[in-house]
């Protein structure tokens, strides 16, 4: 019988098929109603789990995830418009005590892992295209510089920071389609003062900050796909399904953000969450979009109309700026809106319109709702940031040269202390005894100095200062350097274009023109609260200069193309020549006879007779 079996495998595959759906049949419920309550509840072991392994419980009815998402725009002075988006995650998860978590529902898993495994207690990135215009547009909500900046906490508990900053780098350039993966020892500093946790936690120790910047990074369409797929609701719902990528980098200026950092999750801050900020900037231009009319619609910005709110956010919501058009004399908005809300912003307060995209009452008849802002004038005076710098190289020749700051205290009668950070890349060679700060004409001395020197093709150079800026006055910071000639295979592609050293960063709390009042009831805006500031009568902000482009001695990469052609010439000419010689067979040839004589040899031919 076993031989039989054995010489028929097929008829034992068809034998298995129908126990196994005999079996099947056998175990189905009579009624289908307490089989399928019965599969609702019933628990799946996937593995062993750890007794001590904290593990978020899969629970089909507890979410304490909450998601929030906002759009604040702001029509400039200048007929341009700005553009704020804003979602916001927070997961109820705690990652610095080494809990491990499985589950995950609002906030994006590829993240999650991340921290978790590096051990990531505050994560900052951005991509920025374009330099913002800080006199002609105002102070940004959440600033950024040219290019890509990356900035780390980890957990105390990590050993090897400079190992797990290497490897995650690694790992952010592949979730974000970016050149992370050039960032180096070569653009890595450790900043001392100037960039302190955003979020909970007593985490000071500059041994576990790492900061990098990349100011030639190109932004493109590549580095939005992964960024909108880390919301909820993606770009299929919500105010996401704005996020049009040719509108965007049609735009003026264009930054895309993520934060994550630790936050309370009450006023006892007894437990703390994650939280997830993601940011997205633009400036729309008048004349660039080639609009004949002097209005803005969301149509007109992003190609399309809001229809419905992102079903997983608990609060989703449009602001219009209508702080200086109070009377309707800067322009017409419509539809208009009945409900109203104040915060103070950047040391002033602001006044919007509030559109609810969860209330249906907000998309009226059509089910679509398309705000149209009709500009009338753009009369006024616009508030004067209190805090400007610029940047600039001068100068002349390939050898040395001098980089300068400058810093703008435009407060009238107040002055206030500045942070200044400068990562320099080693070629540009520092020389720190010239490094001079002049206000009004007037040396200022820094009341704190922090400077790491650079080593060779090891890390940059790294300067911190803590400068008063007098009211009303520019301080300039002024210093020499020595520009280093590089290796030829160190040399860019393009190494006439010139090397780019990245932006300044200026820090400071500057006094506050109205005092926040910290018992307002009324909801504000998400971007009112992401820097933490306990002194009512300041506020903070983080400024960024214009990088710089930098001309190195470089070498005519010409001349050995030139060489070889040259060289290829001669060899092809002389060595030709001298083979064509050596190798040819020489045979004596009779010459040709003449017309005359070869007519002759013909008749002789034919009258039978010899040729000649």
């Amino acid at each position: 019988m076993a031989s039989y079996w054995n010489r028929n495998p097929i008829r034992v595959f068809v034998f298995l098929i129908l126990t196994v759906f005999v079996v099947v049949r056998s175990n189905i419920p009579s009624t289908p109603g307490e089989g399928a309550e019965e599969r609702r509840w019933e628990a799946s072991q996937v593995g062993d789990v750890d007794p001590g392994m904290s593990v978020a419980p899969p629970h089909p009815h507890t979410n304490t995830d909450s998601f929030q998402e906002e759009l604040v725009v702001r029509p400039l002075h200048s007929g341009d418009i700005y553009a704020s988006f804003q979602f916001r995650t927070v997961w109820e998860a705690d990652f610095s005590r080494g809990n491990k978590v499985s589950h995950y529902q609002l906030f994006p898993k590829s993240l999650g892992q991340v921290i978790s495994k590096f051990s990531v207690r505050e994560l900052h990135i951005s991509f920025t295209q374009g330099y913002w215009r800080t006199m002609q547009w105002g102070q940004p909500f959440l600033p950024s510089p040219p290019g890509a900046e990356l900035w780390v906490w980890f957990q105390d508990s990590v050993t090897d920071v400079d190992g797990t900053w290497k490897e995650l780098t690694n790992v952010l350039s592949g979730i974000f389609c970016a050149s992370l993966n050039f960032i180096d020892s070569t653009n890595t500093v450790q900043p001392s003062a100037a960039f302190k946790p955003l979020g909970v936690g007593n985490v000071t120790d500059h041994r576990f900050l790492r900061y990098a910047t990349l100011p030639r990074e190109i932004v493109c369409t590549e580095n939005l796909t992964p960024w909108k797929k880390l919301l909820p609701c993606g770009s299929k719902a919500g105010l996401a399904v704005l996020l049009k990528s040719e509108k965007l980098f049609h735009s003026s200026f264009h930054s895309q953000a993520v934060h994550i950092r630790p936050i309370c999750q009450d006023q006892r801050c007894k437990s703390t969450s994650l939280e997830l900020r993601q940011t997205l900037n633009a400036v729309f231009d008048l004349h660039t979009s080639g609009q004949a009319k002097r209005e803005w619609s969301l149509f007109k910005m992003f190609s399309r109309t809001l229809t419905e709110a992102c079903p997983l956010a608990s609060s989703s919501k449009i602001y219009i700026d209508i702080t200086d058009n109070s009377q309707g004399e800067q322009f017409e908005l419509s539809p208009a809106s009945s409900l109203l809300s104040q915060a103070v912003v950047l040391g002033d307060r602001r006044t919007f319109s509030v559109y609810d995209l969860t209330d249906q009452a907000t998309f009226g008849s059509t089910r679509s709702l398309n705000l149209l802002i009709r500009l009338k004038s753009t009369d006024g005076d616009m508030l004067r940031p209190l805090l400007h710098a610029e940047r600039y190289v001068a100068g002349y020749g390939l050898q040395t040269g001098e980089i300068h700051t400058v810093m703008y205290n435009h407060h009238p009668y107040r002055s206030f202390p500045v942070l200044l950070l400068d990562s320099v890349p080693w070629y540009l060679r520092l020389y720190i005894h010239t490094l001079t700060v002049t206000s009004k004409g007037k040396e200022n001395k820094p009341s704190y100095i922090h400077y790491q020197p650079s080593k060779d093709r090891l890390r940059p150079h790294l300067l911190e200062m803590l400068v008063q800026l007098p009211p009303n006055s520019a301080t300039e910071v002024t210093v020499e350097f020595e520009r280093a000639l590089l290796k030829w295979t160190e040399y860019t592609p393009d190494p006439n274009h010139g090397f780019y050293v990245g932006s300044s960063v200026i820090s400071s709390l500057v006094p506050s023109t109205v005092a926040t009042n910290t018992s307002i009831t009324q909801e504000q805006p998400l971007f009112s609260s992401f820097f933490p500031c306990k002194e009512e009568l300041s506020y903070f902000v983080r400024v960024y200069t214009e990088p710089l482009l930098v001309n190195l001695p470089t070498p005519d990469f010409s001349m050995p193309y030139n060489v070889i052609c040259l060289t290829c010439t001669v060899v092809a000419v002389g060595y030709g020549s001298l083979y064509n010689l050596l190798t040819r067979s020489f045979q004596i040839e009779e010459p040709s006879p003449g017309l005359a004589k070869r007519i002759a040899n013909v008749i002789r031919r034919m009258r039978g007779v010899p040729p000649l």
